[in-house]
């Protein structure tokens, strides 16, 4: 198939999945599409849930394996759009459509990538995965998947980067930390006022810079983004809860945080989870050095994907902006799908990964 026909075979398939609704845990009909897509194209498929993933024919336990991941699941569409969400739209050189940036353009073109590679004998094996629930990081999303796969000793994780190597991610941690004190009427002297105790603890988190500052992704950054407190007026609260988003970097883990966090506020803390950690691969990988042979520029990504939840190294890269992720009247451009399947292929055609 010519780069022509792989371009037009893309975008039809991303055509389809822009009309197809698949919000975060609501994407059963684009995983049908997708997986009868792939089927009439003589690929034999498995699925789990709405994660549907093929494998290279001719597997073998002897070769590491490869991964190839994009989700197929969309945000809601915010208000302001003056295009239909559901309807691909070409306007001068530009698909819009809910999705077609984040992350339909890179699941399209990983796809082809997948179809191009196993064409020809590669060093290793390869699978293709189209995931669901990543824009919630959701359990039944690759996290499910992936005990179901043989060892994965890399991944290619795409998302919106304009094809630069995402070579370090963020993670992420939200606390919910309560301040109590003691009710009491506000017109006496009685009452211990929890929203006090709570400040004290918003200012540490608004003030405090933790040591280790990474070079790709800067400090750990910590934000308070919500509060609540109080019944009535003239009741003095004895509780004050509010709630923490951190973003970590890849020199503390997320249970090392919450160590660090815990003994220098006074409030109770609670994490909601510790699963998604800040992953980086080293700047000597094979696929690393590739990529800089390319032209392309390393970086450290200050925002989250399914990388979080891969316990083996990844390098997050695709066609788009991560600035148009999320956004009214979300488009990709052709000629970004177009560069994607040229860099894609010449990035993993015969890469030795160990």
């Amino acid at each position: 198939m010519d780069k022509e026909a792989m371009l037009s075979e893309a975008l039809n398939l991303l055509k389809v999945l822009i009309s197809t609704p698949s919000m975060s845990r609501e994407e059963e009909a684009a995983a049908n599409a997708l997986q009868n897509y792939m089927e009439r194209s003589g690929i034999l498929t498995n699925r789990s849930g709405n994660n549907v993933w093929c494998v290279s024919p001719q597997f073998s336990l002897d070769k590491p394996t490869l991964l190839l991941n994009s989700h197929i699941d969309t945000v809601k569409p915010v208000s302001g759009w003056q295009k239909q969400p559901f309807t691909p739209t070409e306007v001068n050189g530009k698909l819009y459509g809910l999705g077609s940036n984040d992350a339909g353009g890179s699941l399209v073109c990983l796809f082809q990538t997948f179809c191009r590679l196993t064409r020809k004998e590669q060093p290793y094996n390869l699978i293709f995965l189209a995931s669901c629930e990543e824009e919630v990081s959701g359990k039944n999303g690759i996290e499910s998947v992936l005990p179901k796969l043989p060892p994965i000793a890399l991944g290619i994780v795409g998302e919106p980067t304009e094809m630069q190597p995402a070579i370090a991610e963020k993670g992420l941690m939200v606390l919910d930390v309560t301040a109590h004190g003691k009710a009491g009427h506000a017109a006496r002297e009685e009452g211990d006022n929890a929203i006090y105790h709570a400040l004290t603890d918003i200012e540490w988190f608004r003030t405090y810079r933790f040591e280790r500052v990474s070079p790709l992704l800067g400090p750990v950054k910590m934000s308070v983004t919500q509060i609540n407190a109080g019944t009535q007026h003239n009741v003095i609260p004895d509780r004050c809860s509010f709630v923490v988003d951190i973003r970590s970097n890849e020199l503390y883990t997320n249970e090392e945080l919450f160590s660090l966090i815990s003994q220098h506020v006074s409030s109770e803390v609670t994490a909601r989870s510790f699963r998604l950690n800040s992953s980086h691969i080293d700047a000597s990988h094979p696929v690393v050095r590739r990529a800089v042979e390319l032209g392309r520029t390393p970086y450290g990504s200050p925002t989250l994907s399914d990388q979080a939840l891969m316990p083996f190294p990844s390098v997050k890269i695709g066609p788009g902006k991560s600035s148009r992720s999320h956004t009214a009247n979300e488009y990709i451009l052709i000629r970004e799908l177009e560069e994607a399947l040229d860099l894609y292929y010449e990035l993993l055609d015969g890469l030795v990964i160990g």
